[in-house]
């Protein structure tokens, strides 16, 4: 089953698929590490939703709600 990052719910898991976004955007969640074959575990979100806790390759990370959108995840 496929679905993007932010429609996860804590302490769901998947690994990433793909990263849909373009350009400068590309390139920054590529450099954070969420890169293809990663998994990620969602850890919590902010009271209203923006921004989300991940965690990937040993660390935490704060990701926006539309950087999370173009996350594509197996679960």
């Amino acid at each position: 089953m496929e679905k993007t990052l932010d429609l996860f719910k804590p302490d769901e898991k998947g690994r990433v698929k793909a990263v849909c976004a373009e350009g400068k955007l590309r390139r920054r969640i590529l450099d954070m590490g969420v890169t293809p074959g990663v998994e990620i575990v969602m850890k919590k979100a902010a009271p209203l939703g923006d921004p989300l806790e991940i965690n990937l390759r040993g660390y935490s990370l704060s990701v926006r709600k539309s950087e999370a959108q173009t996350i594509l995840m197996e679960v």
